[in-house]
């Protein structure tokens, strides 16, 4: 029988989600030397390789995957103690780091903060984060919650050890500019809009890839003047007749009234997810319980 260290346990389940000894170090506030010290005793421990080099980092071998998925286990099974026993003293207190994206901030996170109002004792922190739908998972290792989104039709990407809480799914319409031709429709086709002048999101975000699902249905390749993760900027562009925009309904419903018009997009199903991204050993928390049960009742709310 083994006697594992449930430490360097710990240390191969961060090498599992972050790639490299470098990053282990950085985010374990260790020396690189130190992390592959760690490594070499947990390998002499179980007695097979754990690691293998290639080029001048490290990846996993087998054995190394296995290991690695049983030391998330490991971790979310004393989190639960740790849990259970908080829960007996009677106490839901403590930080917890909420990494969100900024529409889906303006969206959830005022009812989340009122609702954070009767826990005192959670210590939310806020982290404004804004990247491609298949870069949310890894913020995870960083922090407690991470709210991400993706789009309609798209599987989640492998995420690891990371458990999807799902919150809402927000259409997205199509914002016209006053005066515009299309303008008094509560409907337009994509063959009506998709040779338009496009204001656009970056690629690889969810909004994207619904215009090029219209591009190919249409086989016309868009015309995006400007791409920006800022919806506010997006919108006044829309606003001031620069072009027109697939923009998030409930989020942008609220700025539309005088400045812009929304029309729902039809022939195609045009959406995004929006989802809750956590670590099973960090979910468990009585704190982190808590502030996913606030983000599932307010989406709840929106879309009520």
């Amino acid at each position: 029988m083994v006697d594992f260290d449930v430490q360097l346990l710990a240390v191969l389940r961060e090498l599992a989600e972050r790639g490299s000894v470098t990053a282990v170090a950085e985010a374990t506030h260790r020396t690189p030397s130190a992390v592959s010290q760690q490594l070499q005793t947990l390998q002499r421990q179980v007695g097979v390789p754990l690691v293998e080099r290639v080029g001048r980092g490290v990846r996993l071998t087998p054995h190394g995957d296995v290991l690695a998925g049983l030391a998330s286990g490991v971790a979310t099974a004393i989190a639960r103690v740790d849990a259970a026993w908080q829960e007996h003293l009677g106490g839901t207190t403590g930080p917890v780091s909420l990494a969100i994206f900024p529409s889906a901030a303006e969206l959830l996170l005022p009812g989340v903060l009122t609702r954070m109002q009767a826990h005192p004792g959670i210590a939310l922190t806020l982290v404004d984060v804004d990247v491609g739908e298949g870069e949310f998972a890894p913020l995870a290792a960083d922090h407690d919650v991470v709210v991400g989104h993706r789009s309609d039709g798209v599987r989640p990407a492998d995420q690891g050890s990371v458990d999807t809480v799902p919150l809402l799914r927000e259409p997205l319409d199509v914002a016209l500019p006053p005066g515009h031709a299309l303008a008094g429709r509560a409907r337009v086709g994509i063959d009506e809009v998709v040779g338009e002048r496009w204001i656009g999101v970056p690629e690889g975000y969810p909004i994207d890839r619904v215009l090029h699902a219209m591009a190919a249905a249409t086989d016309t390749p868009p015309s995006v003047a400007f791409r920006t993760i800022h919806l506010p900027v997006i919108e006044n562009l829309v606003a001031a007749g620069h072009g027109i925009a697939l923009v998030p309904r409930y989020t942008s419903g609220t700025r539309a009234a005088g400045r812009f018009h929304l029309a729902e997009l039809a022939d195609v199903r045009a959406g995004r997810r929006i989802e809750a991204l956590v670590r099973p050993d960090r979910a468990v928390r009585p704190v982190v319980r808590t502030v996913l049960e606030a983000l599932v009742a307010v989406a709840l709310d929106v879309t009520t």
